[in-house]
């Protein structure tokens, strides 16, 4: 026969004693009441606590779950909303309160689960283990509500101070015109010299786009009329040395001219920009060069290909050093000046090396850098952008951004041998950016070459192409300057 088990031991262990089975029921309790807070906040205080408090917590929880829900369903149908709230300050505002109130509601309620779970009761063991999942789960929950919370605020600043204009500018012959600077300035410079000036012309139902690209060292043009500029020059922009990109200095030497302008000598190269193209302008964004050495630096650098060394200085000063050819990962300090170096090169190629930062930039930066990196990349862009795009319209733009990234971008460089940069000819260059955009959007007639307008697609061009040669030929390049140019931007990165 087999041995009778004694009456103390269990399977030849000691049987636990009914205080410890008792311990065991209450240190399990305590578990699933924090477990239950976790899945569904006010539930342990329904089953065990103040069940007042666990309806209003509970019909809470359900309620936001069914706000999720129905904001998801509207977004899956209506992309757009998404971006509409993801830019709208007023409901940055409201997330942002409602993350925080939330975090501090949810830690009290596991605080009051573990009250509940009656700790004193439990042995030292398990009053350790009980109070450090507690603890986990409310840091865990609360810090990751107040991380959003944080988040969403840096977004809601971003956007109030970067896009704090509130005029709002209908389209223009159904497109969008705005004006895209670069200044290459130093401290104390901001926006005083753009050196590259370029106007996307956007349609505001496909998002087709045409980027015209204008040299700063145009001269000898007109003003659009009846601007400020005009009254001064009415025969154009043609004394000694005046060039397009010295129109801003011009334009800061005489603020009094412009009466309560904020930005006078960006108001007076934008009446440059359209007396040169003939298109109206809606907005203008400024990027300066000097600031995305930060933004560089807050995503972590930026990998490029350099295919020949690019000093590190000049413009004046002495070159201290070159960055060498090959692949690497640039810091901000020699990103900056990989995109702004002349020394031993032309402005083409400078544009050039510029647009393959802007790309890499593109590439590179992930969606868990851009989130961990979110408060610097933010605060880098404040500094680096100024733009008189109203928050309101932002995500109008946003979409049309989303349409431009499955259209061909078409590219018109108004410089030589197609422009005489010193004395153009105006009518000739609004009659090309008009064919530019007519083709863009098909409508030019067969045949009429569209004004040279080229894409990354390889349309058939005879005009230069600004910008880095991607996803195709970049059609056919008339003259021997406009071959080199092009070997030079597929050549740059």
């Amino acid at each position: 026969m087999p041995p009778v088990p004694s009456p103390g031991l269990l399977d030849g262990q000691p049987r636990p004693s009914a205080a410890d089975r008792a311990a065991r029921v209450r240190f399990r309790r305590a578990l699933a009441l924090m477990a239950m807070t976790l899945v569904v906040p006010g539930s342990a205080q329904l089953v065990a606590g103040d069940r007042r408090i666990g309806r209003i917590a509970v019909r809470i929880w359900l309620g936001t779950l069914l706000t999720v829900l129905v904001v998801g369903l509207a977004v899956a149908i209506h992309p757009g909303l998404a971006l509409k709230m993801a830019v709208s300050p007023a409901v940055l505002l409201v997330l942002r309160v409602l993350l925080m109130v939330g975090a501090v509601a949810w830690a009290a309620l596991f605080v009051d689960a573990w009250r509940i779970g009656q700790p004193l009761t439990l042995s030292m063991s398990h009053r350790r283990a009980v109070v450090g999942v507690n603890g986990l789960l409310c840091l865990s929950v609360a810090g990751t509500m107040l991380f959003g919370a944080h988040v969403v605020a840096v977004q809601r600043d971003f956007i109030v101070t970067m896009f704090a204009s509130s005029t709002v500018t209908d389209a223009h012959d159904g497109r969008y015109n705005v004006l895209l600077m670069g200044g290459d300035s130093g401290a104390g410079r901001w926006g005083l010299r753009p050196d590259s000036m370029t106007v996307a012309s956007i349609d505001v139902e496909t998002g087709r786009t045409v980027l015209v690209g204008l040299p700063r060292n145009m001269a000898d043009f007109p003003f659009a009329p009846g601007s400020v500029m005009d009254e001064q020059f009415p025969d154009g922009f043609d004394c000694d040395g005046c060039y397009l990109n010295g129109v801003s200095t011009w334009a800061g030497d005489n603020t009094e001219l412009f009466g309560d302008s904020d930005n006078p000598g960006v108001d007076a190269t934008v009446s440059a920009v359209e007396g040169i193209t003939g298109l109206r302008i809606n907005y203008w964004a400024m990027v300066n060069l000097q600031g995305f050495k930060d933004l560089v630096d807050a995503v972590g650098g930026v990998e490029l290909t350099v295919r020949s060394p690019i000093p590190v200085g000049g413009l004046g000063d002495d070159v201290t050093g070159y960055i060498e050819p090959g692949t690497r990962t640039l810091d901000g300090f020699e990103t900056l000046w990989y995109a702004r170096a002349r020394e031993g090169s032309d402005d083409y190629s400078r544009m050039a090396r510029q647009k393959c930062v802007m790309n890499a930039m593109l590439q590179q930066v992930s969606p868990q850098v851009a989130v961990r990196n979110f408060e610097s990349i933010a605060a880098a862009s404040s500094e680096m952008v100024s733009t008189n795009l109203p928050a309101s319209e932002l995500d109008t733009f946003m979409q049309l951004a989303l349409k431009a990234r499955g259209q061909k971008v078409s590219t018109l460089s108004l410089v030589p041998p197609m422009i005489d940069t010193a004395h153009p000819d105006v009518e000739e260059i609004q009659a090309k950016v008009a064919a530019a955009v007519a083709k863009a959007e098909g409508t030019a007639p067969a045949g009429s070459g569209a004004g040279g307008s080229g894409g990354s697609g390889g349309s058939g061009s005879t005009s230069p192409v600004d910008g880095p040669v991607t996803g195709g030929s970049v059609g056919s390049l008339s003259g021997g300057y406009a071959a080199n140019q092009a070997q030079d931007l597929g050549a740059a990165c």
